[in-house]
């Protein structure tokens, strides 16, 4: 009988460690990409940018973002984002945004050093954005010569 009760105890300790483990993962996931650049799909940008009002920081040039952007997005040139750091809310996790993901990677670095703490890219860029038909908005020119 003592054996049972023996066995029983293994199996209740292997139970125990997996479920701790499958526990922790999506925290361990999650640490990794706040304030890391990590990678975030459309959808989990767009629920962070729904639950804890995330910033959409586009860093391509003004000539492309006029073109096409994500409708909340705001336009800061990668040649400009250190500058233009002080200015970005210091409490909002920060999605960053170029065609394809890479820039962005080089530019989560950027934010980082200057001490912007959540830190997120956008996985594909625009080009993801609008694969998953999510909305674009086009940007005219106002005040201009016509």
């Amino acid at each position: 009988m003592d054996f049972l009760l023996y066995q029983n105890t293994i199996y209740f300790l292997l139970f125990a460690i997996a479920s701790g483990i499958m526990l922790a993962i999506p925290s361990l996931r999650k640490g990794a990409l706040g304030g890391n650049g990590g990678s975030i799909s459309t959808k989990e940008a767009v629920q962070m940018a729904n639950k804890s009002s995330a910033l959409f920081i586009d860093i391509r040039s003004a000539e492309e973002f006029k073109n096409g952007s994500i409708p909340q997005a705001r336009n800061i040139p990668m040649d400009e984002l250190e500058q233009k750091v002080p200015s970005l809310p210091k409490n909002k996790p920060v999605i960053l945004v170029c065609n394809m993901g890479r820039t962005a990677q080089k530019a989560a670095g950027i934010l980082q050093k200057l001490n912007i703490e959540e830190v997120y890219v956008l996985s594909g860029g625009l080009s993801a954005w609008t694969q998953d038909g999510l909305p674009v908005k086009k940007h005219t020119a106002t005040g201009g010569k016509k």
